[in-house]
């Protein structure tokens, strides 16, 4: 199989990469529990990964093939986070803002405390599944990671995708019950 030429997104692949993303996470479980509305889904997905990538593409951590069929969106360590989560902030209703910070205060109390690289999203297009694309551009993350003699941190909802990143070198370090469950999982630093 031909490897997939990897770019990293800039500003102009947004609409494209967040319109992807929206379709690989429709039926995530994160997702649907931060917003269960059908109506209201799309939009506030959208909202939700276009401030994922906001905070990241500036620092030339989004990863992509085709211009968004499969995104890897990561965070290095001592990454700014104070200024994206304010915006968030105004973007979303306070019950749905309530239950982004309700996962993401779980989700920080259980992610260890030395620095790390962060895989904040790794989403492939449903159009485009099935190519290992995810693969591809998490690679670029975890060979930077590996540069820089630092572990790979993740953390996931969706027991299906435990196995799926078992079979690409990770482990589970932690699991979280509240308020929905969650696994963090560690690759060591090195590249695959």
């Amino acid at each position: 199989m031909k490897a997939p030429k990897i770019t990293i997104a800039t500003a102009a692949d947004r609409d494209q990469i967040v319109n992807s993303m929206v379709a690989a996470f429709s039926n995530d479980p994160v997702l649907r529990y931060l917003f269960p509305h059908e109506v209201e889904f799309p939009k506030y997905a959208a909202v939700f990964f276009g401030h994922l990538f906001d905070k990241r593409v500036g620092l030339d951590t989004v990863w992509t093939v085709g211009r968004g069929a499969s995104v890897a969106m990561w965070e290095p360590p001592m990454a700014d986070k104070q200024a994206s989560e304010e915006s968030l902030a105004d973007c979303l209703p306070h019950d749905v803002l309530a239950r982004v910070n309700r996962y993401e205060d779980a989700v920080h109390a259980a992610l260890p405390t030395g620095q790390f690289w962060y895989l904040g999203v790794l989403g492939t297009h449903p159009a485009y599944a099935g190519r290992r694309w995810g693969r591809a551009v998490m690679r670029a993350g975890l060979n930077c990671a590996a540069a820089a003699g630092m572990p790979s941190i993740l953390e996931t909802s969706n027991p299906i995708n435990v196995g799926v990143y078992r079979r690409a070198g990770w482990e589970v370090v932690r699991t979280v019950t509240e308020p929905l469950p969650i696994w963090v999982m560690q690759q060591a630093s090195t590249a695959i």
